[in-house]
């Protein structure tokens, strides 16, 4: 018996669904000769696609421009503040020693990023994109200091206006925000487009010596937000094998100061084998070691080169915007509710002005409202 009351169930639930089978064509639609070039279209899948390439936009290969071999945007020596220069700019070597001939960077392709920069300036007036670089080691052969200058030379050709502060002074974060070192941090950071920030590895983190200087940066000063709408860039130096935890980091960091972290970052392990030696201006070596102290060619050095062409795109798009991103709807309304709870009282006082001037008697008056007559 409840084999058969099963059956009957079965057959109750299912069998409108045999009927709909029945009664689709679409459940019967068979592949015709119609639907070949359909199929044709249809990439061979290999291994199931794992990587899901049939999604893939096709990718524009941007040739170089001979042109632009050679080419920079730099500041001219004659044309720069030489205050800024000697004090933000200690990547740069002197006119005529050499080195800037022989240099590195001045060899790079990177006419695409070129091209942009040239068509920024010219539309901007001549506004630079500003840069403010840190690092997060008071080290005399600071790795984290070296690589910063390396990407200082390379964002200082594609036309930046770029200043690396040096935290060396600064005190540790307290209660003392007049300090000549704070308010330099502060008023670099209002300054800039952009930051990039590097820092090295240690016991598996950044170095106290870069978080200080980002505890030093408020998220706000009034109406101020000292970092917020900016592009960042973030990289690090390890003294051994390859990690990621202070970039990771750093992103964290970047998010909270409401900053734009771009996708790329660069993480150079055994940093101490990747730079050449040091070697004093005016030694016999100078010239030919580029001035001593540079990044060696390498995928790590690639890496930063990408880095820091993907920051100057990224930079140029959003600055344009830089008001849209700073409004934000919770500060909207803040403003709103300030402005009026301020034009209430000043209504409040007005009416106090007017009672005492011959209005009605201070006594009669409830919240700046005549009361008397009610």
């Amino acid at each position: 018996m409840l084999i058969a009351a099963s059956h009957s169930i079965r057959t109750a639930f299912t069998g409108p669904f045999r009927i709909a089978k029945r009664a689709s064509p679409l459940l019967h639609w068979k592949p015709t000769n119609k639907c070949a070039p359909l199929a044709s279209m249809a990439r061979p899948r290999v291994n199931g696609d794992l990587n899901n390439t049939e999604v893939l936009r096709e990718t524009v290969a941007l040739p170089p421009d001979p042109a632009y071999a050679g080419r920079t945007l730099a500041i001219p020596c004659d044309k720069d503040d030489e205050s800024i220069r000697a004090k933000y700019r200690p990547f740069l070597y002197k006119d005529g020693d050499g080195v800037a001939d022989r240099d590195w960077v001045a060899e790079l392709e990177l006419s695409t990023a070129l091209k942009l920069a040239e068509a920024d300036l010219k539309s901007s007036g001549g506004n630079r994109l500003r840069v403010l670089v840190l690092f997060g080691s008071l080290r005399a052969r600071s790795y984290s200091r070296l690589l910063a200058l390396e990407s200082a030379r390379i964002l200082f050709r594609l036309g930046c206006d770029v200043r690396v502060y040096d935290p060396a002074g600064l005190p540790v974060k307290d209660d003392n925000h007049d300090h000549p070192k704070v308010q330099e941090l502060r008023n670099l950071s209002k300054w800039s487009d952009g930051h990039v920030w590097i820092s090295p590895e240690q016991h598996g983190n950044l170095t106290a010596v870069f978080k200080n200087q980002i505890d030093w940066i408020p998220l706000s000063t009034g109406s101020v937000r000292p970092t917020q709408g900016r592009t960042l860039c973030v990289a690090q130096v390890s003294g051994g094998s390859q990690s990621f935890n202070t970039v990771n980091s750093l992103r964290i960091l970047g998010r909270w100061m409401r900053m734009f972290t771009i996708p790329n970052q660069s993480s150079i392990p055994m940093a101490y084998k990747q730079f050449t030696d040091a070697v004093e201006p005016g030694s016999s070596t100078y010239v030919e070691a580029q001035g001593g102290s540079r990044l060696m060619p390498s995928g790590n050095r690639d890496r930063l080169v990408d880095c820091m062409e993907e920051f100057v795109k990224y930079t140029m798009i959003m600055r344009e915007h830089f008001a849209l991103f700073n409004d934000r709807y919770s500060e909207r309304t803040e403003r709103e509710a300030k402005r009026a709870k301020e034009e209430m009282a000043r209504e409040m006082e007005q009416a106090s002005v007017a009672a005492v001037n011959g209005g009605p008697r201070g006594s009669d008056l409830v919240n700046g409202i005549d009361v008397a007559g009610i």
